[in-house]
């Protein structure tokens, strides 16, 4: 047998500690206990896995492993042996256990950031750097955000449940904006060393269909779903067999799947008969407008150009007007474009598109010494190694 390598073994355990997290949530009822049974099991896999291989099912053999761990610290504490006699651990984790621990990390009584921050570092098991770079703000921002956060919910004594009716909404925000940034990571990984994307992708849209399942009629949840289908029936497409990204203009269109493009369009048809109107709702219609287009000329942008309109009217944002930039550059041309990518500097200096994008239309408007230079700046920003190719394959 051939023994896996250390990335092997790295990789197999990070993709489950999220998910063995919140399963023992579920059961121990505190962070910090859950927390100290993961890291049991993850160093008992750290100690056999390299001799003995990684077996058939790493969730399961490391859930057995925290789950006797469990038992035996509660065992040892005389005050927990009520505990004991009424916890009735099953013989796997529930699927939708993450579902209730984003509803429990969302609860009201947190600021919104220290919300989205603990889910998707506790839930869902991205690193501390990646929240980071999704927030766009310092590392130790997040992780003061995160210590908070648990330390709130221990002392408030939140339980660990999906919330009543009633109390859904309160929270329905926070969890849809965890499930996007989770996609979000996994469409186009933030760090050089992160591999599992396909993982997090399947993980985003698993999330989403459970959620639009406990609110069938919640039309931002639809949306959501429904841009997540959108994307990932373009992947095909995305990237060459070395992995080097494909822009959209240069895609192969009959690699999409089209079967899925068509299901997310009747999703958004669903949501907008219900009239309320959201931000997931119009960025899942600017991408449709993309995949309904048989080819890169035909591409409507007037249609969304109005729907970053509609966007920044309900939820302001540079980004998004970053990428309506890039739409008004197909209609009016390359300097009105840049006018409006200029007003965003201030903000987005530090975002590795901003500059991408200037790069693209100094050039188009020939000033290829101020290009050169804004691809330059934007390599400095990214992490991403197909977005370092891209950018040094202009550079050259």
């Amino acid at each position: 047998m051939t023994e896996p390598s250390h990335a092997e073994l790295a990789r197999v355990v990070r993709d489950h500690a999220g998910r063995l997290a919140a399963a023992l949530v579920s059961l121990v009822g505190d962070f910090s206990a859950a927390e100290d049974l993961v890291q049991d099991a993850v160093e008992a896999a750290l100690a056999h896995w390299p001799h003995d291989g990684i077996p058939d099912r790493p969730d399961a053999w490391l859930y057995t492993v925290a789950r006797r761990r469990g038992l035996d610290r509660l065992r040892r504490d005389r005050r927990e042996q009520t505990k004991l006699a009424l916890v009735a651990w099953p013989a796997e984790p529930e699927p939708d256990d993450r579902l209730r621990l984003m509803f429990t990390c969302c609860h009201p009584a947190l600021p919104r950031a220290a919300q989205v921050a603990l889910t998707l570092r506790v839930v869902c098991g991205l690193t501390t750097a990646q929240i980071a770079k999704a927030f766009l703000v310092p590392e130790t921002t997040v992780a003061q955000r995160i210590t908070r956060a648990k330390r709130k919910i221990g002392d408030a004594g939140i339980p660990y449940r999906i919330p009543d009716p009633d109390e859904l909404a309160g929270r329905l925000n926070e969890v849809l904006a965890v499930i996007y940034l989770l996609f979000n990571e996994g469409y186009l990984p933030s760090d050089a060393n992160h591999s599992r994307f396909h993982d997090l992708t399947d993980d985003a849209e698993f999330l989403a269909t459970l959620l639009h399942q406990l609110m069938p009629t919640e039309p931002e949840v639809l949306g959501l779903l429904a841009l997540i289908r959108l994307h990932r029936a373009r992947a095909a497409a995305r990237f060459t067999p070395t992995g080097e990204i494909v822009q959209l203009p240069d895609q192969d269109r009959t690699l999409w799947d089209h079967d899925a493009i068509d299901e997310a369009a009747r999703l958004i048809a669903r949501a907008a008969a219900l009239r309320r109107p959201g931000p997931y709702q119009l960025q899942a219609a600017i991408v449709a407008c993309h995949a309904e287009a048989t080819h890169w000329a035909e591409t409507d942008w007037s249609q969304i150009v109005v729907l970053y309109d509609m966007l920044l009217h309900l939820a302001p944002s540079p980004v998004t007007a970053l990428h309506r930039a890039i739409a008004v550059h197909h209609i009016t041309g390359p300097a009105a474009a840049l006018a409006e990518l200029d007003n965003l500097a201030a903000e987005l200096d530090d975002y590795h598109l901003f500059h991408a994008t200037r790069a693209e239309l100094l050039r188009d408007l020939g000033q290829h010494d101020l290009a050169r230079a804004a691809d330059e700046r934007a390599l400095q920003l990214t992490a991403n190694p197909a977005e370092q190719h891209l950018l040094r394959q202009r550079l050259e």
